[in-house]
């Protein structure tokens, strides 16, 4: 006797359409739909490069303030894991290459330098917090408000994580040592991290409304 099987899955493990997916899906060809994705994941890096100049600096820290950390995520949200990733990854090639996409500073570099400066660890989050935040879209977290804050506020422990040990490690102090992790969260976290929350709950609106708006659409 066959014995029946269970098919349905948890929203949480079962792959869901993205937004980009759900834009692409009544597109009249394959080419179409790579346009559309082409063109998603170019406005996404176009967007986190505009975030960057919408900056200001801290007396205590270099590390600038910015919007970016909301826009990453929400690349990740909207493009799914793997577009996401590809989005951040052509920001900081336009970075390395000398295109001015960082956060305008007195005394960070640009180019290439700057993933070696005090917010590296930061800029190289980026793709693996849209990556993150991306899977967790896949698996419909970007439906409700609620669960949209819980994958933002994924990607963005990996940002921090990232940025607060790289500042800990890697940068120095005047006798040549690294400053520790605990002045890097007095530089890279604590400053920071209450403003970004709030951003996260603001954004995290934005992407079932925008479900809702392709629904009523459609």
């Amino acid at each position: 006797m066959v014995r029946p099987t269970n098919t349905l899955r948890s929203p949480s493990s079962a792959p869901s359409l993205t937004l980009m997916d759900a834009l692409c899906a009544g597109a009249a060809s394959r080419q179409v739909q790579w346009a559309i994705r082409a063109g998603g994941v170019v406005f996404m890096t176009a967007l986190t490069a505009a975030a960057a100049q919408v900056s200001f600096s801290i007396p205590f820290t270099q590390v600038p303030f910015t919007l970016q950390p909301m826009v990453v995520l929400m690349a990740g949200l909207a493009l799914g894991s793997r577009l996401g990733l590809v989005s951040q990854l052509l920001y900081l090639a336009a970075g390395i290459l000398g295109a001015p996409v960082f956060a305008i500073s007195a005394t960070l570099p640009m180019g290439a330098a700057r993933l070696l400066g005090p917010t590296g660890g930061y800029l190289m989050s980026y793709p693996v917090a849209a990556l993150v935040t991306g899977y967790l879209a896949e698996r419909g977290f970007d439906r409700r408000h609620i669960t949209s804050v819980l994958a933002m506020l994924v990607g963005l422990i990996v940002i921090y994580a990232c940025g607060v040990l790289w500042l800990g490690l890697f940068v120095r102090t005047a006798s040549s040592a690294p400053i520790g992790i605990s002045a890097a969260l007095d530089v890279g976290f604590y400053p920071f991290v209450l403003a970004d929350i709030l951003k996260v709950l603001l954004a995290a609106t934005i992407m079932p409304a925008l479900w809702r708006l392709t629904k009523a659409s459609s």
